[in-house]
């Protein structure tokens, strides 16, 4: 099975320079290959002798070598291959509906090269008993690239290596020899189970902004209150740098400084979410009594989209409610609600266990106990009251039941792994 790996790299100030001249030339390329293209189908939507010319998808780049570019001679052929090469890659994405149109590449944020087997080897090394990537051509030669392995690999093919932050990282797909589990065996197998051992063995997941994640079981995932203080600070910090960041020039070496300090507010977050929610999905996973996992089906872009700017009759442009959406947009990306699906289906995919998605319409007005759906079984934001039975319950605990109860009829009911229709949850 393929599993991915990245590891925390340590290179040298001189191989920092390397490396970084390999991801711009490698950059430069990519987007050369975009200029290139929009050139093509702009010319071949205006000017009628060109009509209907193909619009050429290859990996050449070659011609972008001339007298003004002689620079790009200063890193092995590879590099700038592999750059023609991902926009080829990215353009049959795009093809296939999995992605937009490939766009410029920028300097900012996580900055990687694609670097292929002629680029690099591994050795072990005879006194430490360790490997060490060796990267670079006799021409062009980078030398051992230091690298922190914490868990076993097999030899890639390709690797890339990153920097974001100022710290670097190598990061590759490895086969782990162990067979990948089939998902309609685990469907075969659940289905064989009555609707109450289906029960003992499901947990459902409600996703909201106040609790990030409630699980049917009663556990909740959130953030603890230290979390939540040191994020708020860097909240506060990175509102600081980018104000100062906003007077200082372009190109100084203040305002790299400056860019890197505020990168490192960012990455704090970053990490804190993926801690917590990489944590709460090993749990769950490695948990034996539990094989079925049930989530709503939320589109989490669709939820997150700005408003439509609004007209009056005059056409004068009035308020469209932007200010509201962007702080509701905030808290449910600040959830986490897609990294946890994410985390949640590989994990269990490898554990050979099942994650359905199921349509979230009323689960917030449904009563896990007896199903009567009515607007008034919510009378408070936290607080769930069933107008018929008389449940009384955590609102978020009761969607959460509600969900698993939907998993399981979507399983016995034959209709899995097929998800529902993505209704907004009301």
């Amino acid at each position: 099975m393929q599993t991915g790996k990245r590891f925390r790299a340590y290179p040298t100030p001189a191989q920092e320079k390397i490396l970084l001249r390999w991801i711009g030339h490698q950059r430069f390329i990519y987007n050369a290959k975009v200029s290139e293209d929009r050139y093509y189908r702009a010319f071949a939507k205006k000017a009628v002798s060109l009509s209907g010319t193909p619009v050429p998808v290859d990996q050449e780049y070659a011609r972008f070598i001339g007298p003004e570019t002689s620079w790009l001679r200063e890193v092995p052929s590879p590099i700038l291959r592999n750059g023609a090469v991902r926009w080829k890659q990215a353009y049959a994405r795009f093809f296939s509906g999995l992605a937009r149109r490939p766009t410029f590449k920028g300097k900012d944020g996580r900055q990687s090269v694609w670097i292929t087997s002629e680029l690099f080897s591994f050795r072990t090394n005879d006194e430490t008993h360790c490997e060490e990537l060796i990267l670079g051509t006799k021409k062009f030669p980078l030398g051992v690239l230091s690298f922190k392995a914490q868990t076993p690999y097999s030899r890639p093919a390709s690797l890339h290596v990153s920097v974001e932050a100022g710290k670097w990282f190598v990061s590759f797909s490895s086969d782990d020899g162990l067979p990948e589990p089939k998902e309609e065996d685990t469907i075969s197998w659940l289905r064989m189970l009555s609707e109450e051992e289906l029960e003992g063995k499901t947990l459902g997941f409600d996703r909201g902004v106040v609790t990030p994640v409630m699980v049917s079981s009663g556990r909740r995932i959130d953030f603890s209150d230290i979390q939540k203080s040191r994020m708020e600070k860097k909240e506060r910090s990175r509102k600081r740098w980018q104000r100062k960041l906003a007077r200082q020039q372009k190109g100084s070496q203040n305002r790299k400084k400056t860019k890197r300090r505020l990168s490192r507010s960012f990455e704090y977050v970053k990490n804190v979410r993926k801690d917590v929610i990489h944590k709460a999905t090993r749990d769950f996973v490695s948990d034996s009594d539990r094989t079925l996992f049930v989530v709503e089906d939320l589109k989490v872009k669709h939820m997150t989209r700005s408003p439509e700017p609004k007209k009056d009759e005059s056409g004068r442009y009035v308020r469209n409610g932007a200010r509201a959406k962007a702080g509701l947009n905030r808290a449910i990306l600040a959830s986490c609600w897609g990294l946890f699906v994410v985390l949640l289906s590989y994990k269990a995919r490898r554990a050979g266990k099942l994650v359905l998605k199921v349509s979230p319409q009323f689960s917030s007005q449904e009563c896990a106990r007896c199903g009567h759906i009515h607007p008034d079984n919510r009378p408070s934001q936290a607080g769930f009251v069933c107008q018929r039975c008389g449940l009384t319950d955590n609102a978020d605990h009761n969607a959460s039941r509600v969900i698993a109860k939907r998993g399981i009829r979507l399983l016995l009911e034959g209709n899995a792994p097929g998800a529902g229709s993505e209704n907004s949850k009301r």
